[in-house]
């Protein structure tokens, strides 16, 4: 029942936002700013939560997403003053780890998989496919990088040059991101930020999370056993099941399964 006496109070609330899949643009199930953002708005507005719990499951997928989406929780967070924390499940590995990073406490499961702080670009050259079948590419431009890494035409050290600049330019400002939202508990003897990826109690031991613990549990701990827990994950929506779009997420299923294998899962 509703307490409606205004001196008495009420359960506290945690606010869970559950943040599973790829990053990125467009997709049923993909990880937007576009989709989320209501979402986290909802969460952080109603009913005053004395906490909001990330639960993530994602390795990783858009740096822009990911920096929009992190953006959006920071800066809520600040205005609202409400402590953010973020529970792993399986993987938090590079964007998975940027929104991560940007609670102000992470925790995770013995075997979450931690970390992957780097970019990645992958394509497929079919250069000599389409010359074996006697196919003939032809590319009309203007502008000399307009064509750059064309997978059908052979790898021109140019343009790989230039795509590893803007991989570097990338990583600059996802190390930024986490040696800011980390400050005072990276280790200074030790490079955390070349891709590599660790189980939680290691990741603990380098300071990129800070332990080993569970969502409902740690919250009841802190906020006392009566704390309620209102989930304002983004839902799927039944029509869209049936949708025109059952063959994008198809291909949006497979995508993501590779992106979780990398990491053993």
């Amino acid at each position: 029942m509703k307490n409606w006496l205004p001196f008495l109070k009420s359960d506290p609330t945690v606010a869970v936002i559950r943040l599973a899949g790829t990053i990125g643009g467009q997709g049923r199930g993909v990880l937007n700013d576009a989709t989320l953002g209501p979402v986290i708005e909802r969460a952080f507005s109603k009913g005053k939560p004395v906490a909001v719990a990330l639960e993530i499951n994602s390795p990783g997928g858009s740096p822009v997403q990911s920096s929009l989406i992190g953006a959006r929780i920071r800066r809520l967070a600040e205005e609202k003053q409400i402590p953010v924390i973020a529970f792993v499940e399986d993987v938090a590995a590079s964007g998975g780890y940027w929104l991560a990073a940007a609670a102000d406490e992470i925790y995770a499961d013995p075997s979450s998989v931690v970390g992957s702080i780097g970019v990645i670009s992958a394509s497929f050259g079919l250069d000599e496919f389409i010359k074996n079948y006697g196919i003939e590419r032809r590319v009309y431009t203007a502008g000399d990088s307009k064509s750059m890494l064309d997978p059908f035409r052979p790898a021109n050290p140019d343009d790989v040059a230039r795509l590893k600049t803007l991989l570097e330019d990338i990583h600059v400002n996802f190390k930024d991101h986490i040696a800011a939202r980390r400050a005072g508990k990276l280790p200074d003897d030790q490079d955390l930020f070349t891709g590599e990826i660790w189980l939680a109690k290691r990741a603990s031991e380098l300071g990129l999370i800070d332990g080993i613990g569970h969502l409902k549990p740690m919250m009841k701990e802190r906020f006392g056993k009566k704390v309620r827990f209102r989930d304002y994950s983004p839902k799927r929506g039944l029509l869209s099941r049936f949708s025109a779009q059952v063959v994008q997420d198809a291909v949006h299923g497979i995508e993501e399964r590779a992106a979780y294998a990398r990491f053993g899962l």
